[in-house]
């Protein structure tokens, strides 16, 4: 019989906000139950107030790593995309957020980090780094990265030109890319 051994994370000596703000997170059982909870009410919630339809689940890839790609109009796009989602997947999905938005404040972080499980992502110094970031996920089996390639949402609903990025995460490499298109 194989031994078990405890290893403690090693972010433990981080405070909370800078454990959420780490790419990546450690696995916390509780930010998972918020997480789950978070999902199935947000699930509720768009299906019954925003009445949210679904098409296409059959083309999601069941196995291995892909790419979501979407435009992005609304803060709810997120949870829309999500909500497309098998539940068992939540953890192991991972929008790209600006990290100049989004992890800059408690209240926000943990939003992100916890209810979303975004990935954090640099837009203007620091885009390679969060490119390759995206890259290194991509590789563990089972991942899903979901981005939006416009780079920020549109204000007038229409599909933005899309940034570089995109294409320089994907060219060259052999994971499924799944495009989306969110409309109302």
């Amino acid at each position: 019989m194989k031994e078990w051994r405890y290893e403690p994370a090693p972010d433990l000596d981080k405070s909370f906000v800078e454990r959420l703000r780490r790419f990546p997170r450690e696995p916390d059982m509780f930010v998972y139950g918020v997480r789950t909870a978070a999902a199935l009410a947000m699930r509720a919630w768009l299906r019954i107030y925003h009445r949210l339809e679904i098409q296409g689940l059959d083309n999601l890839p069941t196995e291995g790593s892909w790419v979501l790609v979407a435009n992005h109009s609304s803060h709810l796009d997120v949870f829309c995309l999500l909500a497309a989602l098998p539940l068992h997947s939540l953890h192991r999905a991972f929008p790209a957020a600006a990290e100049d938005y989004f992890f800059v404040s408690f209240p926000r972080v943990a939003f992100a980090a916890i209810a979303v499980n975004a990935l954090p992502f640099s837009r203007t110094v620091h885009v390679r780094q969060s490119l390759q970031i995206c890259k290194e996920l991509l590789v563990n089996p089972g991942n899903i990265l979901v981005i939006f390639p416009e780079g920020t949402r549109s204000m007038t609903g229409e599909i933005g030109e899309f940034k570089p990025g995109i294409g320089m995460l994907i060219a060259g490499g052999s994971v499924p890319v799944v495009p989306a298109y969110l409309d109302g």
